[in-house]
């Protein structure tokens, strides 16, 4: 890409970055879902189940590591609802009339993205803190724990817009974004997976979520970590190279329909 096509590219994803973002706060509805769903979920197990629930540490401790990780995959599943009304509202067929990139559309969507989730994400950790959440992490940690965080919110977000852009309906984004919803629920976010029956430890312990949740929880907590930072690295490291490659391709064979 020569200085010139680069320094446009940089422009119209900008712009439309900044489409996506007051869209944040003119759909309050979508942000106040991304930060209320998993709040309501932390305070209901913590205060319903967690009585019940022996792991070892307070729960609240315990908890608060899977509640993040559902708080951004709830905060990205609007992505591909926002990708798929665009495609299919004419918004698209618009902007290529325009003198603008077209794929700066996904670009806007993976950065507005972003920011919802670092909103969501921030005030779901301040509950908890209200709540008992009492990490003992240092600013080194907490930097670890904003690394794992960002790689994980960008490529979650590039795999919902490949989504987005995979279905012709709305109904059909927001179904197809449930199993990604529900693999933290399936990991050890919010129970042991050595208490789950033996053909679902397996999987449990063999899916993304739990090296991911397993590494926010050493570095938070201070427990043992082992491999699962390599794994979370490899896992979504691998799956945002593929989410943007599959983006791109799926972009482009819908440009030519």
């Amino acid at each position: 890409m020569s200085e010139s096509k680069l320094y446009w590219a940089i422009i119209d994803g900008w712009t439309m970055s900044k489409r996506s973002l007051k869209h944040i706060f003119r759909e309050a509805e979508s942000l106040v879902m991304a930060i209320g769903l998993p709040v309501a979920i932390m305070v209901m197990f913590v205060y319903v189940f967690g009585g019940a629930i022996q792991t070892g540490t307070d729960y609240v401790n315990y908890v608060v590591p899977g509640v993040i990780i559902t708080c951004v995959g709830f905060g990205s599943s609007i992505i591909a609802i926002s990708v798929t009304q665009d495609m299919v509202g004419g918004l698209f067929e618009r902007f290529r009339s325009m003198p603008l990139l077209p794929s700066s559309l996904m670009v806007g969507h993976v950065i507005g993205g972003f920011v919802r989730n670092v909103i969501a994400t921030t005030v779901a950790i301040l509950v908890a803190l209200l709540i008992g959440f009492r990490p003992d992490a240092g600013w080194l940690e907490w930097f670890g724990v904003i690394g794992v965080l960002a790689l994980f919110m960008v490529s979650i977000s590039w795999a919902f817009v490949v989504f987005g852009l995979l279905v012709k309906s709305v109904e059909a984004a927001n179904a197809l974004t449930f199993p990604m919803l529900f693999l933290p629920y399936l990991s050890s976010a919010f129970v042991p997976t050595e208490t789950m029956p033996s053909w679902l430890h397996a999987f449990a312990e063999n899916q993304p979520m739990t090296p991911l949740i397993e590494t926010l929880r050493g570095l938070l907590l201070g427990t043992p970590i082992g491999s699962n930072h390599w794994l979370t690295m490899a896992w979504f490291g691998g799956l945002l190279i593929v989410s943007m490659v599959t983006a791109t391709f799926l972009f482009k064979r819908r440009k030519s329909e």
